[in-house]
């Protein structure tokens, strides 16, 4: 139908490893327009270093993270060290492996939030559904380190820069005429209220479990209600999966 299409991930790397993904499970290059990761958006704000907190981190950074993932700040003027100690501030990308718990960083978390060092969240996901199995992202560290007083900054859904970037690689002016998709009450659906455009909740992803449904099955009204109003979001339409 000619409607220009974006995929806005909380994905903590680089748009064209995301883009990689989408041609691994089949989806090619032409069937979309654009790509922006809440990876890329960082990068981006890091890089200009043109609003607070950014502006003023310094240059040294503790990666929370798979090594993998590492390479987000790779030709800026910026530094990973292997110390807290060292760090200007921590870069919370995700957890190490799908079956890390937020124990395991409990030691690094409190030794810098003794410091006030601030962290940028690169991914506000709490949980996702990998493969059908449910992981925790960066934003489950993020949350548990602003439960410790230290200071966070978040990069990608449900704040405004990410969508301003989106919108802006698709060249949409008109906002009324934008329907964000996505399964994640707290991300996607608040991000789009925020952002002033329609939003179509997906309710067979991460809201099934909670919903008591499959992921084919159309939850009961009131228990979508309730779900909506505990996440202070609420999205023009709801679909129990993406269907065209």
């Amino acid at each position: 139908a000619d409607k220009r299409v974006a995929f806005l991930s909380n994905a903590p790397r680089r748009a064209d490893r995301v883009a990689a993904v989408l041609r691994e499970k089949g989806v090619p290059d032409a069937h979309y327009d654009a790509v922006v990761s809440s990876g890329e958006a960082a990068r981006l704000a890091l890089a200009s270093r043109r609003r607070p907190p950014l502006d003023d981190l310094g240059g040294a950074y503790y990666l929370l993270g798979p090594a993998a993932d590492g390479d987000l700040l790779q030709g800026l003027d910026y530094r990973g060290v292997a110390s807290v100690g060292e760090a200007d501030f921590l870069l919370a990308i995700g957890l190490e492996g799908p079956r890390a718990s937020l124990g395991h960083y409990e030691p690094v978390l409190r030794e810098a939030a003794a410091r006030a060092l601030p962290m940028v969240c690169v991914n506000p996901d709490r949980l996702v559904i990998r493969l059908g199995v449910r992981e925790l992202c960066a934003g489950a560290l993020a949350a548990r380190y602003a439960e410790l007083g230290g200071p966070v900054d978040y990069v990608g859904k449900p704040y405004p820069e990410v969508y301003a970037l989106c919108l802006e690689r698709l060249g949409v002016g008109d906002r009324r005429r934008v329907l964000a998709v996505g399964d994640g009450l707290e991300t996607d659906i608040r991000g789009a209220q925020a952002a002033g455009i329609d939003s179509l909740l997906v309710t067979g992803g991460l809201l099934a479990d909670a919903l008591g449904i499959d992921r084919k099955t159309p939850p009961e009204k009131a228990a979508l209600e309730a779900a909506c109003a505990r996440a202070a979001a609420q999205p023009t339409a709801a679909i129990a999966t993406l269907v065209w």
